[in-house]
């Protein structure tokens, strides 16, 4: 399994003058697996547009999977080519409701006066509103959690039946504190996250910047460091990079975190592919 960052960036896009390096693009990650006819996104952000222009002409089925409906993580979805193809099927997941389907969520971005295009409209596309079971995708299994974030926010678990991958970009496990549970498995998302191979996780403020956002959903670096620690995990994908943060700005927050870690630390970056058979290796 390969993990290839099409956006890194929380709340809005952020392209522009010092930005090169981690890129502007919001949440999307795509999951690459051994068939290159079947393609596996996670979030539909911005840079879900990019990707889209660069899928193979011979794709046949895309599985969406959204955390949540907040804008940054769907604003790219309309612009997603394949959902125009009446060649490729598109399927897309997202938590459930207790007042709507995912259908009628979508659809108040997915139509007028927001967007030209109904979600009614489109040629091939299937919604699926999550449950809490595994499912299975081509080549992966798949477990949704609820996560500590506004609105229904699910992190997701991938095991393609050799490496694992845990995907929780936008996560506040700490809410307002500077610790977790003596028992891990009350904190929120570590059964999604323990032992994984690689954890994509929200590292959006410095420590010096969260104390001001409590409750917003989001995650210090250190409180990333800290529940990849707890969750024994391989690599810690730092993600979900402030737009108010430049280049220079998100290498201080990194170089700040220059110590002896129990993981390998890798700064999610727009454009990179990063090999997560080859990464858990030198882990183990």
């Amino acid at each position: 399994m390969r993990l290839r960052f099409w956006g890194t960036r929380g709340s809005v896009p952020a392209p522009g003058p010092g930005t090169t390096r981690y890129g502007g693009n919001t949440s999307c990650v795509e999951v690459v697996t051994d068939d290159p006819s079947r393609a596996v996104v996670l979030d539909a952000g911005s840079g879900i547009r990019v990707l889209g222009d660069a899928l193979p002409a011979n794709l046949v089925r895309v599985d969406v999977l959204l955390t949540h409906l907040h804008m940054d993580h769907i604003i790219g979805l309309g612009f997603f080519a394949p959902l125009f193809r009446p060649d490729v099927e598109v399927h897309v997941w997202g938590p459930s409701s207790t007042t709507q389907s995912l259908g009628l969520r979508l659809s108040r971005y997915l139509s007028p006066p927001l967007f030209p295009v109904r979600v009614r409209d489109l040629p091939n596309l299937e919604l699926h509103d999550l449950g809490f079971d595994r499912f299975e995708l081509p080549g992966l299994s798949v477990q949704a959690d609820l996560v500590t974030h506004p609105g229904p926010t699910v992190g997701y678990r991938l095991d393609d039946g050799h490496v694992t991958v845990a995907y929780l970009p936008d996560h506040e496990p700490a809410l307002g504190t500077n610790h977790f549970p003596d028992r891990p498995e009350w904190t929120s998302g570590y059964a999604l996250a323990a032992s994984a191979d690689v954890l994509i996780h929200d590292a959006q403020y410095a420590a010096s910047e969260y104390p001001g956002h409590v409750g917003w959903g989001h995650s210090s670096i250190e409180h990333a460091l800290e529940f990849a620690a707890l969750a024994r995990v391989g690599t810690l994908v730092p993600f979900h990079h402030d737009p108010a943060h430049d280049d220079d700005t998100l290498d201080a927050i990194y170089a700040a975190t220059a110590r002896e870690l129990p993981f390998d630390l890798v700064p999610a970056r727009e454009g990179e592919t990063l090999d997560v058979v080859r990464r858990a290796r030198l882990s183990a």
